[in-house]
């Protein structure tokens, strides 16, 4: 969240000269939110780069750079569900599966997947989430649903699918009194985030988080140490490992849904 290299999608240059380091044919290439990754060789600025176990695994560890930290924190370091609690994930993606594992591991008691897409369902069992409710298929309200399944409403809920309604939901569904909701997707930027104010004065709380709340350079190393003593799973993230020359298949996994994570290996 740091001003100087704070994501900007739109910059597209290094920080120091605002030029960018690639070219083709004499015209720029410009750089993705500071990394570059779709490159073999890449700069960056140095308040990118952390320093890690050196014997961890580049084609595990890479997906914590964004997705996997994301739901992770959300849940462990933002919502903090106690041992017991109920906690709701709505979007059961990369980003949500890893919010669900991150209650798993807190000892959530239930952990209810919200999602549109039904053939999630199965697999999101694996990160811990123990029912579902898929939110086309209702006539009310989904946090409606919610709360009558939780008599009262969830303890946590994190959302994870930027889609203005599931925020709106995941607020509406915490419980009076200690309910916590945290959002974690990107909104169209032209959405409004619309709901009565009584829902604030029966004291639920609205959180938000960018990277899980994570500093990158300090606190990545940590989660990487507990991928390497075995206390998150990786592998159960990645349901595709492609070369760089099939990039487009993987985006087209990722369109279709039929994709958590998709590992590129460049060619040399």
């Amino acid at each position: 969240m740091c001003e100087l290299l704070r994501i900007n999608t739109d910059r597209g240059v290094m920080l120091s000269d605002g030029k960018s380091r690639f070219s083709i044919n004499g015209k720029p290439i410009y750089h993705f939110v500071g990394t570059s990754t779709f490159s073999e060789y890449t700069v960056v600025h140095v308040g990118c780069v952390a320093k890690i176990n050196p014997a961890a695994p580049l084609d595990k560890v890479c997906i914590l750079s964004c997705g996997i930290s994301t739901g992770l924190g959300a849940t462990l370091n933002v919502a903090k569900p106690q041992k017991g609690s109920t906690v709701a994930i709505f979007g059961l993606g990369a980003v949500g599966l890893a919010a669900a594992e991150g209650a798993r591991i807190a000892g959530a008691s239930r952990i209810i997947g919200v999602d549109v897409n039904p053939r999630r369902f199965e697999e999101a069992k694996r990160f811990g989430c123990t029912e579902f409710v898929n939110s086309k298929c209702s006539d009310k309200p989904v946090q409606e649903v919610i709360v009558a399944m939780t008599k009262g409403g969830v303890d946590r809920s994190v959302e994870c699918t930027g889609n203005i309604d599931a925020m709106i939901s995941a607020f509406e569904c915490v419980h009076d009194g200690w309910g916590v909701a945290v959002l974690v997707g990107v909104p169209n930027k032209d959405a409004e985030f619309r709901t009565h104010p009584m829902n604030f004065l029966n004291e639920r709380t609205l959180k938000g988080t960018f990277f899980g709340n994570y500093k990158p350079r300090s606190d990545l190393p940590s989660v990487v140490d507990k991928y390497m003593k075995k206390e998150l799973e990786l592998e159960k993230f990645i349901t595709h490992s492609l070369s760089f020359s099939e990039i487009n298949k993987a985006f087209e996994y990722m369109l279709n849904g039929d994709s958590l994570r998709c590992i590129i290996h460049m060619e040399g």
